[in-house]
């Protein structure tokens, strides 16, 4: 059984689009990424496998059961981390985690103890006095104390510092290694690359590459920096040529061996050949439509 299963998805909110025939397979036990920027459709996606809003076309479950006709029993298997948070004011940390379980009906109190120690988090302070990063850490603990099966973050390192950045990714693999499914929402394009396995990109509101993350890294295009004085002006499967200190960088979908003797032409003091990283090939597909 998959831990999610999108089929034809379409939401619209009037005319203006959310998104538009999405399908999308989570495996249980996957820790994966889903990237786009701002308004492309992460979050109205999100909102729909929590049944917070209904489609307007096609479906979702979450562990065989439909978002929409089976959502309390849904919600009680997900731990659910929004990318804004806010909570009731005059409400202390603790009175707020303790709300959290109270309403899944569960004692929470030896876990969230554990989480909020790792998270540095004093739950002796009012909601209304805590700065982004700790409105952030509770919303984590309420997300994490119940031990669900499913995790979903949306944008969840906003307002951390890097240390609890780090500490978050380890609390999420620990998770994970324990047998509970990962779906992160992301922006941020070495985040994903970091940590999750599979990914999924978003454009438009449409899917426009999926699969593993080392995969969708892997195009069989190099980034080529040359330190030295080249003409590369004739080299067929070259993108993206630009000035670089003392030489020139560029992609490189070519042949080799022509490459090797364009070179052999220059003054070539160093050269370098990398793989692009995924922030390279995401761009290259949200911002040209195309493969690098």
């Amino acid at each position: 059984m998959n831990a999610i299963q999108i089929d034809d998805l379409t939401k619209y909110y009037g005319r203006t689009r959310g998104v538009e025939h999405i399908d999308l397979t989570v495996r249980q036990g996957d820790f994966y990424g889903f990237i786009g920027p701002n308004g492309a459709g992460k979050s109205t996606t999100i909102r729909v496998l929590l049944g917070l809003i209904r489609p307007s076309g096609g479906g979702a479950q979450i562990f065989g059961l439909d978002t929409v006709k089976e959502r309390e029993k849904i919600l009680d298997r997900v731990g659910y981390l929004p990318s804004e948070v806010s909570f009731y004011p005059g409400m202390r940390v603790k009175d707020v985690l303790k709300l959290s379980a109270d309403l899944r009906r569960r004692d929470c109190g030896k876990m969230s103890g554990l989480l909020c120690e790792r998270l540095q988090l004093d739950t002796g302070r009012k909601a209304e006095e805590l700065s982004l990063g700790n409105r952030k850490k509770t919303a984590i603990v309420c997300a994490l104390q119940h031990e669900p099966e499913l995790l979903i973050f949306d944008e969840p390192t906003s307002g951390l510092d890097p240390l609890m950045q780090r500490e978050l990714f380890e609390i999420l693999w620990e998770r994970n290694k324990e047998g509970a499914t990962v779906f992160l929402s992301s922006h941020i394009l070495t985040e994903i690359q970091h940590n999750c396995t599979d990914a999924a990109m978003i454009k438009d509101g449409a899917i426009i590459a999926s699969g593993r993350v080392a995969e969708l890294s892997r195009t069989g295009t190099k980034r080529i920096s040359v330190r030295g004085s080249v003409d590369c002006g004739s080299l067929a499967g070259m993108k993206d040529l630009h000035a670089a200190p003392k030489g020139v960088d560029f992609l490189y979908s070519g042949d080799m061996n022509a490459l090797l003797q364009t070179l052999s032409k220059g003054d070539i003091q160093d050269i370098t050949v990398t793989e692009p990283d995924l922030e390279e090939v995401f761009l290259h597909y949200y911002e040209r439509g195309d493969e690098i």
